[in-house]
């Protein structure tokens, strides 16, 4: 339990499962020196039926916090051993009810005095401690609501888009370029023969003609890739833009986007575009917010049957008071 223990809160369902199995092995051990068969896994199980009355599986896992596949792979180990029964529902004979045999009651019977004990010797041993396990262990259960899973989710994405870091090509990279583009083409559409070209030979069909690539990388995983294709002078397209499908969601994307824009500007480029599609409502709510505007009709030359959206990239304007400043200069002010 030391390595749990030093693992802290990531270990914290492991340790509550090992103290569950230890828990379970004291009352096995207790219910084995006073002779009844009963064994600790059982009890919620047989507690609640003896409690209740009969059950259907689906209630008993609701009411004891298990799996219904649990709940029925031990059900049904305890009919074949003739600790339950099934019986029909009183309103719907159709359904399937769990019932107690007279084994299982005789066995219960037996087994409330070490119940009793055991519920005297731990509360004795947790007042000693200064501990109230019980009331700590209500709160703890008020913090593991449905939506933890979801917020530790997006802890993940925030580390993850923190972490993204933004390279240029390099022959190492190739592979990615190709793979990136092919799985999201393949996926949404298929690979073009210009796809295919421009993919396979990114140095001559890109880099060569005065483009650039870039990648996104968490830590050595490349995760992302989109590309400058120089179609004339001061005039570039934004293409082959591509995010793993893993780790979609994240802002990688729109860091390739600044990327991509930062250089363009760089560069003293004069137009900036891009194609797209209808069908791709998310990377078209993306280029918008990076200030890319829907032309009213589709580029003349397009090299993509795919393309059903032209889009160009506008500066944002300055701000009024830096506008006012560059006016006064501009004026001899």
């Amino acid at each position: 339990m030391e390595f749990l223990a030093d693992l802290g809160l990531l270990a914290l369902g492991s340790r509550m499962k090992a103290l569950s199995d230890r828990l379970y092995g004291i009352a096995d051990e207790v219910y084995r020196l006073r002779g009844c068969p009963v064994q600790g896994r059982w009890f919620p199980l047989l507690r609640l039926l003896h409690d209740k009355g009969p059950q259907t599986v689906g209630a008993i896992a609701a009411a004891i916090g298990q799996t219904h596949s649990a709940v029925s792979q031990l059900a049904d180990k305890l009919v074949r051993e003739d600790w339950l029964t099934v019986v029909p529902g009183e309103s719907d004979r159709r359904c399937r009810y769990l019932a107690l045999t007279d084994k299982a009651r005789d066995a219960i019977r037996e087994a409330r005095p070490a119940w009793r004990a055991l519920i005297e010797e731990l509360g004795e041993r947790c007042a000693s401690a200064d501990v109230d396990i019980l009331q700590a262990l209500a709160r703890f259960e008020g913090v593991l609501d449905e939506g933890l899973a979801g917020r530790v989710a997006e802890r993940c994405s925030a580390t993850d888009a923190a972490q993204v870091r933004i390279e240029g090509f390099q022959p190492a990279l190739r592979e990615h370029f190709y793979r990136l583009n092919a799985d999201w083409l393949r996926k949404y559409f298929y690979l073009e023969e210009i796809d295919h070209r421009v993919l396979s030979q990114p140095e001559t069909e890109i880099l060569a003609g005065g483009g650039e690539i870039f990648f996104a990388l968490i830590g050595e995983t490349v995760v992302g890739t989109c590309a400058l294709l120089q179609e004339s002078a001061g005039t570039f397209e934004l293409t082959k833009m591509a995010v793993d499908e893993r780790y979609q969601g994240r802002g990688i994307g729109r860091k390739l986007l600044a990327a991509a824009i930062a250089a363009f500007q760089k560069r003293g480029g004069k137009t900036l575009f891009l194609e797209s599609s209808t069908r791709l409502k998310p990377a078209l709510a993306l280029y918008e917010s990076m200030g890319f505007v829907h032309q009213p009709a589709l580029k003349p030359d397009s090299h993509y049957s795919r393309s059903d959206v032209y889009m160009i990239w506008q500066a944002p304007a300055a701000p009024r008071r830096r506008r006012r400043a560059a006016d006064r200069m501009a004026d001899g002010a």
